[in-house]
């Protein structure tokens, strides 16, 4: 029987791999996995049953929904696994795993390779040193072709449909029977029998009145970052403008933390220098089109603050400083009131056409605006409602809202299990060992490539922490490396059968809650949204969001916080908690607003959590701990990672010895004091 508002029909399911998510790690994972399941089937004989669930519809979910101007990581034939780890490590200030990064390294050109050969365009250079899109026909990059750098590590595309295109060869490889769009996975669930395991996870149809509750082997959490978890400067009407997708909720960090992953980096958030009000991307612009950012006078500020550089020895001193020391150069143009900040992009423009083709400047002065009209689209309104075109007038820059990713300039998510080949620590040997719960795995791979400290719960892209700079194409590269990676691990645990550590009748009502209480108390007031008994998740969002915006480090403080606004922060997210609690649900899409605040609030606690641990600024022009305004090498130049007990609703946060596994030396440049 179909259910109704407030009485679902439920839906059980058993299958031995779950993917939770629609993005480019699971769609890397849905088109790898059943290569791998048939083989395992050739071989023992065991037909794996495989689902991908996901939010929203695969052509167009996650952080290439919009479409891309540019693949950020492609290694190529100039650089190799170890230049990349050594890149990744610089720019998130020297903690990053160089087994996770290397191994990435490794894999994701064959990422980039297939994107090509499933159509998509991508630009080439011509014998003559001349740029063509990718409807010119020119060789494959696997045969020798060579793209259009627009930077070490970026390579120009026609990227409008990238989504599509990636989802469709997914789709196809996975077979649509296995794939269920439309339900969002708001609970994982632990085994009855050993709650370090994983055995199950819950949703709801955004749809239809129906909650699904699967049993699994093996999941792959892969649910992108945390949007929204600050106040953000696009306000009002605007406010569904960001950097990032803004349906990503923190799900993946959130849910894994309550089924007892470990968590690493939590205090790592990337804060992006975009074109204002429109978040649009200035990659192209710095790195295609060579131009500058000044501040209101015509300053180029990266050349006028270059000596800030020398108080972050040895980052500062890199060929290309960390992405939060660039924003940290710029911020002290406009706390000291010589903003507004501009891209140059006349002088720009007028430089490339002293040195290009009549055809190639036209070429350029299209892809300036198809650069937004690619991966988004609020830039072009922007610029057309505020009369601005880029060879006429310049733009202004601004740094953006917080937000917590692992894929792109971040590095906060799960610790995950590496390679076993190249030389990570096996164990865990220093001063504060002790102080690690002692339940968890030593060293850096225990197992299953990508597998959480929960058997069976593995995670790729924003999800896998202590990493970065893994881009589209990288989150693709991880998500075939799980899929890999669980078909082995449910045929070596072909007859362990998953049972959940709660009923289904209980998480059912666990989830409809907030429709239970809307519907409990909809009548005692007259007007629908005031009411003592119930806060609408608009309302609570707005909440949260101000206390981090005004005592986390966010755009009201210019990023600045200290440990005393931090225990003000503590203490007014635990009353939030108790007040989400008592969030209605007055149809299916408040549902699935409240559960992302549900997941948006323990992120949010993670992330204040770590800042508060670590007891300096380690990503100075993303945040400062002005109380710890400063790089403490010697006793913080570790992870931090930590624990949450769903029971006790405390965490546990320590510190993980860091080690180097590539040498770093060769990025920089002897200090100049």
């Amino acid at each position: 029987m179909a259910g109704e508002f407030g009485n679902p029909e439920v839906v059980q399911e058993e299958v031995d791999i779950l993917f939770i998510g629609g993005g480019m790690a699971c769609c890397g994972a849905a088109y790898e996995v059943m290569r791998w399941a048939d083989a395992a089937k050739a071989e023992t004989g065991i037909d794996l049953k495989i689902k991908l669930v996901d939010k929203a519809a695969m052509d167009r979910s996650g952080a290439v929904a919009q479409g891309l101007s540019a693949i950020n990581t492609y290694i190529g034939t100039e650089q190799d696994p170890a230049d990349y780890a050594r890149m990744v490590s610089n720019d998130l200030m020297g903690i990053t795993r160089d087994d996770l990064s290397y191994d990435l390294g490794r894999h994701v050109d064959e990422s980039v390779h297939l994107f090509e050969e499933w159509g998509l365009p991508i630009w080439k250079t011509d014998e003559n040193g001349e740029r063509h899109d990718g409807s010119k026909g020119m060789p494959a990059l696997k045969d020798g072709g060579k793209p259009v750098r627009s930077g070490k590590w970026q390579i120009m595309i026609n990227g409008e449909s990238y989504k599509w295109i990636v989802a469709e060869a997914a789709k196809k490889a996975l077979g649509m029977d296995r794939i269920e769009e439309r339900i969002f996975i708001v609970k994982l669930v632990n085994d009855k029998n050993d709650p370090s395991r994983i055995a199950g996870a819950v949703g709801f149809s955004t749809r239809d009145h129906k909650v699904v509750v699967y049993k699994a082997k093996a999941i792959l959490l892969a649910a992108g970052g945390c949007v929204n978890l600050f106040r953000p400067r696009s306000v009002g009407e605007g406010q569904g403008r960001a950097w990032y997708p803004v349906w990503n909720a923190g799900s993946t960090y959130s849910m894994a933390a309550e089924a007892g992953a470990e968590l690493t980096m939590m205090e790592n958030r990337f804060v992006p220098a975009r074109f204002k009000d429109g978040y649009g991307p200035v990659g192209a612009w710095f790195l295609l089109f060579k131009a500058q950012a000044t501040n209101a006078i015509g300053e180029v500020y990266m050349v006028k603050n270059k000596e800030l550089l020398n108080d972050y020895p040895p980052y500062g001193q890199a060929a290309v400083p960390a992405s939060c020391l660039r924003n940290h150069l710029m911020l002290k143009e406009m706390r000291e009131g010589r903003g507004p900040i501009y891209m140059d992009t006349v002088t720009a423009l007028a430089k490339l056409r002293e040195t290009l083709s009549p055809r190639e400047v036209k070429h350029l002065e299209a892809e300036a605006w198809e650069d937004f009209l690619d991966m988004c689209v609020g830039q072009c309104g922007v610029w057309v409602g505020e009369n601005i075109e880029p060879e006429k007038k310049n733009s202004e820059l601004m740094p953006t809202e917080p937000y917590l990713l692992g894929s792109h300039s971040g590095c906060c998510g799960i610790w995950v299990s590496g390679p076993e080949d190249l030389g990570a620590p096996t164990s865990e040997e220093h001063a504060e060992a002790d102080k690690i719960p002692g339940y968890l795995p030593k060293g850096w791979n225990w197992g299953y490539r990508s597998m959480t400290t929960v058997k069976g719960l593995f995670t790729a892209g924003d999800g896998v922490g202590a990493s970065g700079h893994k881009f589209s194409s990288g989150s693709h590269a991880e998500g075939r490396m799980c899929a890999k990676a669980m078909v082995k691990y449910c045929i070596d645990n072909k007859d362990w059968k998953p049972e959940l550590d709660t009923s289904p009748e209980q998480l059912v009502a666990d989830i409809y809650q907030p429709v239970k209480t809307y519907l409990e108390f909809k009548d005692y007031t007259t007007a629908i949204d005031i009411n003592p008994h119930y806060i609408t998740p608009k309302m609570l969002q707005f909440r949260l969001q101000k206390i981090m915006d005004e005592y986390v480090a966010g755009v009201a403080t210019y990023y600045q916080t200290n440990a005393h606004m931090l225990a003000v922060a503590e203490e007014k997210l635990e009353m939030l908690k108790e007040d989400a609690m008592k969030m209605r649900a007055k149809d299916l899409h408040e549902l699935l607003r409240a559960w992302e605040n549900y997941h948006r609030i323990l992120t949010a606690e993670a992330h204040m959590k770590h800042i508060q641990f670590r007891e300096e600024s380690r990503y100075p022009g993303f945040y400062y701990r002005m109380d710890k305004n400063f790089v403490d090498e010697e006793n913080w130049h570790c992870f931090v990672n930590s624990v949450y007990d769903k029971n006790s609703k405390k965490w546990t946060v320590f510190k993980r010895a860091h080690v180097d596994l590539v040498d770093k030396s060769k990025l920089f440049k002897p200090a100049a004091h």
